[in-house]
């Protein structure tokens, strides 16, 4: 009888411990499953992708499982490194020995459509007719401004010297609405007309190089630095070497010319340009 109460003793107290470990058990599954409720976060659940359609209400603003790709510009081409252009050569020998500016203008036109020939140009041109004086010593003392007209006489009927863009910017004007001076612009802009297919007037020297010797003299606006060296040509062409140009001195088309000498001699004469754009 003893014994039976030690067993039946010992029973209470093991499903006691039963018991107490089952309620804790108990307890704890039951914290998890509330914190997975609040907080929709489930421990136990195997991570899945959710793919969503394209269209629809239900379409999600940003796929948080997609790694974020930065827009990529498409890429602009360089401008072409060459251009070349087929534009008219005229002479301006035998008539006009000091008009190379108007005969570099007669073939800008002539391509641009307009047939008029430089006779037809040196007549309407400016002029500036200031007479020729000397100092005691032969120098020219007073005379007229290329920026005003043409100085001198372009037929070589008497002492000529030239026009300079200024002047002969109207006379392009008048036969062609969209002229454009772009003097002083960068070499790179006459490139570019190139390539849009458009030749330019361009003031340098008649041997393609930096002159040596410069003179002055006074003028009705104010003296003037120059040199009886300056010329006149239709850029025709341009490749990373050289440029190409009509040369009015000779009548020859793509004259080829070092392209760094003949910026130099451009920029020594004061990066004088005219052209036109189309309209």
């Amino acid at each position: 009888m003893k014994v039976l109460k030690v067993l039946w003793k010992g029973l209470q107290v093991t499903f006691g411990f039963f018991l107490v470990g089952g309620l804790v058990f108990a307890s704890g599954v039951f914290g998890v499953l509330l914190y997975a409720k609040i907080t929709g976060q489930a421990w136990f659940e195997d991570e899945v992708a959710v793919v969503y359609a394209e269209t629809g209400a239900n379409k999600p603003s940003q796929n948080v499982h997609a790694p974020a790709v930065a827009a990529v510009a498409p890429e602009t081409p360089p401008p072409a490194a060459t251009a070349m252009l087929d534009a008219p050569a005229v002479k301006q020998y035998p008539e006009l020995p000091s008009g190379c500016e108007v005969t570099s203008l007669t073939m800008l036109l002539q391509f641009a459509g307009i047939q008029k020939d430089k006779m037809e140009l040196a007549s309407e041109m400016p002029k500036d007719p200031t007479p020729f004086k000397t100092n005691s010593d032969g120098s020219i003392a007073y005379w007229g401004n290329p920026n005003t007209g043409f100085v001198g006489e372009v037929t070589g009927a008497a002492k000529g010297f030239g026009i300079y863009h200024s002047a002969l910017y109207g006379l392009l004007a008048q036969y062609v609405p969209g002229a454009q001076d772009f003097t002083g612009k960068p070499f790179e802009k006459l490139e570019q007309q190139l390539r849009e297919g458009i030749p330019s007037v361009v003031w340098t020297t008649i041997d393609y190089r930096v002159p040596s010797k410069w003179v002055v003299w006074d003028t009705p606006i104010g003296p003037i630095q120059t040199t009886f060296m300056e010329h006149a040509v239709l850029l025709v062409g341009f490749d990373e070497q050289n440029v190409y140009v009509n040369d009015p001195y000779n009548g020859k088309s793509k004259v080829k010319i070092d392209k760094e000498q003949f910026i130099q001699t451009w920029e020594a004469m004061g990066r004088q340009a005219l052209s036109y754009t189309q309209s």
